[in-house]
């Protein structure tokens, strides 16, 4: 039992052992680099100024800094056979870590507690397998714990939530990108609808449509025709960036 306890403790504690958890190293995954790719120069990070909030560094303020094109070189870096000992070696350096930090060592904190006071009060075994007695006695000395018959009968139920609010929010993404990928494809069919229709010839000979005759239409001044054209694509540019910005929290 002491020997699992104290695997458990040494283990934990190497985890928690740095004490700059929320503070950005140089190191970090997370610290703007030099990308080697130049199939894009669209590659964003979190600021390198260290003056700049540690909310700007991680979490869900560094969403606006994150790339937005994943090039080739950083797919190869995800793929690699060595990302396992990576991802190890910047445990405590990722983004995640630093955003529950605070809850790891709190129920860390609390776990270490609560095996060394059951071991001090109520005995512990030792390396060569012999019990020991308790080194606090007394009536008052009681063991610290909880019955496991809640946890056996809620276990199934919250699997089952977490199963599915997982479902759910994936399908709300799911759902959130269609309609995005969407208005994309129809502000692209607005230009597309505009640049054939707009100053095309068709309309300008005499030609009947449905029966009716047509009458000739002036010529479009080309130059006229080219800034139409160019603010009709601002103006469709601008309008999903406006409701990008309307969604997107402040």
């Amino acid at each position: 039992m002491v020997s699992r306890w104290t695997s458990a403790v040494a283990f934990l504690l190497a985890i928690a052992t740095p004490g700059n958890a929320f503070v950005s190293q140089s190191n970090s995954p997370l610290v703007s680099k030099p990308v080697t790719s130049t199939s894009s120069a669209l590659s964003m990070g979190p600021p390198a100024d260290p003056s700049a909030p540690i909310t700007e560094q991680y979490g869900e303020g560094s969403r606006k800094y994150r790339r937005t094109v994943y090039t080739h070189d950083q797919w190869v870096k995800h793929r690699s056979p060595d990302r396992f000992l990576n991802n190890i070696r910047t445990l405590v350096n990722s983004g995640i870590y630093k955003q529950v930090a605070k809850e790891v060592i709190a129920t860390t904190s609390v776990a270490v507690f609560v095996c060394g006071w059951n071991a001090l009060a109520g005995g512990y075994e030792g390396f060569d397998g012999s019990m020991h007695e308790a080194v606090i006695q007394g009536s008052w000395v009681q063991k610290v714990g909880l019955p496991l018959t809640p946890f056996t009968v809620l276990t199934p139920s919250l699997g089952l939530l977490l199963v599915f609010r997982t479902n759910t929010s994936y399908q709300r993404w799911d759902e959130a990108r269609k309609f995005w990928g969407l208005n994309i494809n129809h502000t692209r069919d607005l230009n597309r609808m505009a640049t054939a229709w707009y100053g095309n010839q068709s309309n300008q000979d005499d030609t009947k449509f449905i029966g009716a005759s047509t009458p000739a239409a002036e010529n479009i001044d080309p130059v006229k025709r080219q800034e139409d054209l160019q603010q009709l694509s601002l103006f469709t540019w601008a309008f999903v960036r406006s409701m990008k910005r309307h969604l997107s929290p402040p």
